[in-house]
């Protein structure tokens, strides 16, 4: 672990879940994707080619649900969350090559070839099956478009998911009533595309086996959970006016089902970005020597990254490559609950973002993050980890250095050799956890530098030293000058804005990944303290 020396540039895909445009976007949705931006960074920063791809669910019953509520259309409530998520990424300092929507026309007609080649291919096939109707409406109803006694906690729940965490099964739903109109739904017969996910469960199987050391233990658990019980066929068409055309004939007046086209929004996000930069797609989705695939979503997304993805891409038996490495986190809590639509108990990232740092937010979230288990988030928790350790002790070594009182320069001073090689030796322990999926690790690692440097700067005393030893003087300051700076290489991936604050007062160019040392004698002009206290 730990690329910073490699020779060949590694071409590395890095997909982050597409959220859905039926709610704003609340802190646990970022907490869930942010490990994808830490992971683009960190190779961009030790030299790969990077991809980082991602954009917005735009399609599928709940859009038309709400659509009907505030008399709207689908495609304007799309388009507006569609706004609102792309500005909150970019306010997060998100740095996606491409953030899309499936409901961009690039996508649709790429998500229709692909569609067709696996029918062509055998793995969709054409199916009767008995499906619920509402008589009162003239339509068969999706699952959220029904209400029902959950078999499993007998409390009334849509047909998709119970709060118990039952899903309806297709007879379930059958003894359901229509949301819109009230009625008992009957059972009637319908003819949709199905994927054949049975005939795909062996190469599924080999597949995980190969790869599933690279993944979080949820993502393995709740993987290998789904294949025990046995793949069934899965619908890929439904009965929609909103969403992705059919390009098969016979099936004109259905529409594609969101989650097979969304999580194909992968590849078609890939292409469009390397048609625009006249890169070839195939490098970085087909299978070589010299590429990975990273997926960064939360763990109710796990199966669809894990199954769902491999086996469409199995089935367009185009010799793809199959994802590398999941990086699933678990669920961010609020004040001890799970966050809750009925609850309205959420916090939405631009209400955050309104009040407090994009850097403390990003942060918070990484190094406290539900990365391996369910983590809680409280306003006083947040405000008492930023004040202490970014602004006390990070944001206190760097203007004790560089505003040093008197200090107009870089002094032409020596490099402690101890803590050059405790920096060189951050690097290579930082980049080993973020390649392990370790990020909270990787900040403690940075953390601890951070108090080592103050600890140093305390035990050194410029203040006496500069009255006492000026060569001593020189001596600390140029040491701490240069831990500030490679600090902001290794904060990068976590707080790029601050990164580049610290970088811009050194004049230092880019962020690399490995030591480095300040200009002796460089003029230091307009330190101001990078972060401000949270009252």
């Amino acid at each position: 672990m730990g690329n910073a020396d490699k020779e060949k540039k590694r071409n590395i895909l890095i997909g982050g879940a597409w959220p859905y445009a039926n709610n704003s976007l609340h802190i646990g949705h970022i907490a869930g994707l942010i490990s994808g931006d830490v992971m683009a960074r960190y190779f961009r920063q030790i030299g790969d080619n990077v991809l980082y791809v991602s954009g917005t669910d735009c399609h599928g019953t709940p859009i038309t649900i709400r659509a009907k509520k505030e008399n709207r259309t689908p495609k304007e409530i799309a388009e507006s969350y569609h706004k609102e998520f792309k500005k909150c990424f970019e306010d997060m300092q998100f740095s996606y090559d491409l953030y899309t929507k499936t409901e961009d026309e690039y996508h649709k007609e790429k998500v229709k070839e692909l569609f067709k080649k696996m029918y062509n291919n055998g793995y969709i096939y054409a199916k009767k099956d008995l499906q619920p109707y509402c008589d009162k409406c003239s339509k068969f109803v999706a699952d959220r478009e029904v209400i029902l006694k959950c078999p499993s906690c007998g409390n009334e729940t849509k047909g998709d998911m119970c709060d118990c965490g039952y899903e309806p099964k297709q007879e379930d739903l059958l003894n359901a009533k229509c949301i819109e109109c009230g009625n008992k739904v009957i059972a009637k017969e319908n003819m949709n595309l199905y994927l054949d996910l049975g005939n795909l469960q062996n190469q599924i199987e080999k597949y995980v086996e190969s790869k599933k050391s690279n993944w979080r233990i949820s993502s393995q658990n709740e993987t290998e959970k789904y294949l025990r019980e046995g793949l069934p066929e899965k619908a890929v068409t439904r009965n929609l006016e909103w969403g992705v055309d059919i390009p098969i004939k016979g099936f004109e007046d259905k529409k594609m089902y969101v989650w097979i086209e969304a999580v194909l929004g992968y590849v078609t996000a890939c292409q469009k970005i390397c048609e625009e930069r006249n890169l070839n797609w195939e490098e970085f989705w087909k299978n070589n020597e010299n590429n990975s695939i990273y997926m960064a979503h939360g763990k109710d997304n796990i199966t669809f990254h894990t199954i769902i993805l491999p086996a469409l891409l199995l089935a367009l038996d185009e010799n793809y490559r199959l994802p590398d490495y999941m990086i699933a986190t678990q669920y961010l809590n609020i004040n001890s609950e799970k966050i809750s639509k009925s609850k309205g108990n959420g916090i939405t990232i631009r209400d955050m973002l309104d009040k407090y740092d994009s850097d403390m937010i990003r942060y918070y979230l990484i190094g406290n993050g539900p990365e391996k288990k369910d983590s809680n988030f409280s306003i006083e928790e947040f405000i008492a980890t930023c004040n202490a350790e970014i602004v006390n002790k990070y944001g206190n070594l760097i203007n004790r250095t560089l505003k040093y009182k008197g200090l107009e320069t870089i002094p032409n001073g020596k490099m402690n050799v101890e803590f050059k090689n405790k920096i060189e030796n951050a690097y290579i322990e930082v980049g080993r956890a973020i390649e392990n999926l370790e990020f909270r690790k990787a900040i403690a690692i940075i953390r601890n530098l951070v108090e080592d440097g103050n600890k140093f700067y305390e035990e050194q005393q410029p203040w006496k030293q500069q009255k006492e030893n000026i060569d001593n003087f020189n001596n600390t300051i140029y040491t701490c000058s240069n831990l500030v700076a490679n600090l902001a290489n290794l904060y990068e991936p976590f707080m790029p804005t601050s990164s580049k604050k610290v970088r811009d007062l050194l004049d230092i160019n880019n962020a690399s990944w490995k030591y480095i040392e300040v200009e002796k004698n460089k003029k230091i002009n307009g330190v101001e303290p990078l972060f401000e206290r949270i009252k």
